[in-house]
């Protein structure tokens, strides 16, 4: 008894989680000295390895449970009537290794044609998410960049230094080719090219400094037509006595057209007198003089440095440069300050001067603040930008009607199904009640499926 409840107990021998070995060798030389179990081993294999590749959807650990139950109640059930008897039979099947294993990994082996695998929507989701992607006109579009920003390496002393993207001057050099063959409104309109070449050199450095201050939140358009009306309209001229003479209403009614022009108004007639009191009627000559001046932040600074004073001092960095730069994976910064830190810690300083001009007119005309024009970048097409939008491919159905075979020497009925790709998506009921088409069939098993009767697409 005490042997016959071990053996109740084993589970079975194809798992080695629930068992050890000595209980597995154990149950098999139990199930090989009887007779019945040696006649009937073999059927009862075939019919589970039937039953494993007939039912594609059954949880192997189910069906693995089921099989350890039948054998332990089979082996409990008819014990060996001769050990002596058996002898020969023992020795042969102990030997025998099992032709199959009856816990399987999922999809290692596929289907015969035989097999009736059933349709799911799993399959298709696969199918559909590993798709390759390509452009409308058939071109497969490259596999775009992953980010690398900038990495900071920090020193034995304590110095830290920043070792640049690896991909940054090819991304640099393409887009000035791409901006070669654009004009954008900064090229005419920027504030570098607003100050009236006829007047002196301090009034053209003063009216410099008066663009900048009109452009922020504003259009280069709309500050060109801003800066017209003060060069023609203004009495006496474009000059710092000029705005210091002019009345506020009418300093405010000639830019009323750009962003916040009130403040603006407050702004240039504070500074006007700041430059008479405390800077010789001349614009400052520092980032520090000029940050403090109403209305002047250090973007405007640093570009009034390079275009007045043809000094760079600093980057730059409007709304254009934030935005274009993170969209490029160069660095990941909450606002344009942050990046002008980062852009400084790497960039060669003989390009300081130009990234400003260069990438306000490329988010000008191409990379626009809202709907980026990837189509027409260069940068999108070869890959090189991790930001770019792919285009979304559009999937064509197609409807058919098939021929199918309900039995092998039944009649043949129409089946109407769905395929996108190549890949069955659904199946419409048969005509015929009760008759389940096998899935090989409307896949175009040889002999099954007559040519297409119909086809649509929707």
């Amino acid at each position: 008894m005490h042997g016959l409840n071990s053996i109740r107990h084993t589970s079975s021998p194809n798992h080695p989680m629930r068992t050890s070995k000595i209980s597995r060798d154990t149950a098999r030389v139990f199930r090989s000295l009887s007779p019945r179990n040696a006649q009937n081993a073999p059927v009862r294999r075939s019919l589970r390895n039937f039953a494993h590749t007939s039912d594609a959807t059954t949880d192997p650990d189910e069906a693995a449970v089921k099989d350890e139950a039948e054998e332990s109640s089979s082996s409990v059930s008819s014990p060996p009537s001769s050990p002596a008897s058996s002898y020969g039979k023992s020795a042969s099947s102990a030997d025998e290794t099992p032709s199959s294993s009856r816990k399987r990994k999922r999809g290692s082996d596929a289907p015969t044609a035989t097999t009736s695998t059933p349709i799911s929507s799993t399959s298709t989701s696969r199918t559909r998410r590993t798709a390759i992607k390509a452009d409308p006109d058939g071109s497969t579009i490259p596999k775009k960049t992953r980010r690398q920003p900038v990495k900071h390496i920090k020193g034995a002393n304590g110095s830290v230094k920043s070792e640049p993207p690896p991909n940054w001057e090819e991304v640099y050099n393409i887009t000035a080719e791409m901006r070669k063959k654009v004009l954008a409104p900064v090229d005419t309109m920027g504030c570098e090219s607003l100050a009236d070449t006829t007047r002196s050199p301090k009034d053209q450095r003063l009216q410099t400094l008066v663009s900048l201050m009109l452009s922020s939140q504003t259009k280069d358009t709309v500050t060109a037509v801003a800066m017209r009306n003060l060069q023609t309209q203004l009495p006496g001229g474009f000059c710092l006595s000029s705005l210091l003479s002019v009345a506020p209403e009418l300093l405010n009614e000639l830019i009323a057209k750009v962003g916040f022009h009130n403040n603006k108004t407050k702004y240039i007639k504070a500074t006007a007198e700041i430059l008479r009191d405390r800077f010789d009627g001349d614009i400052p000559d520092t980032v520090e003089g000029l940050v403090s001046l109403p209305g002047v932040g250090p973007k405007m600074a640093y570009l009034c440095m390079s275009a007045a004073w043809g000094r760079d001092e600093g980057i730059g960095v409007d709304v254009h440069v934030h935005r274009i730069t993170n969209l490029w994976g160069w660095h990941k910064t909450r606002n344009p300050e942050e990046t002008r830190a980062e852009l400084e810690s790497w960039l060669p300083r003989e390009k300081w001067h130009e990234i400003n001009h260069l990438l306000v007119g490329f988010g000008q005309m191409i990379c626009l603040p809202v709907g980026r024009r990837c189509g027409e970048c260069v940068l999108s097409e070869r890959g090189l930008c991790p930001s770019a939008a792919v285009p979304k491919v559009k999937r064509e159905k197609v409807k058919r009607e098939v021929l199918v075979k309900g039995e092998e020497e039944g009649p043949r009925v129409k089946v109407e199904v769905v395929e996108e790709e190549g890949v069955v998506l659904e199946k419409a009921s048969s005509e015929a009640p009760g008759l389940d088409v096998p899935a090989q069939a409307v896949g175009g098993a040889e002999g099954d499926v007559v040519p297409d009767v119909k086809q649509e697409s929707e």
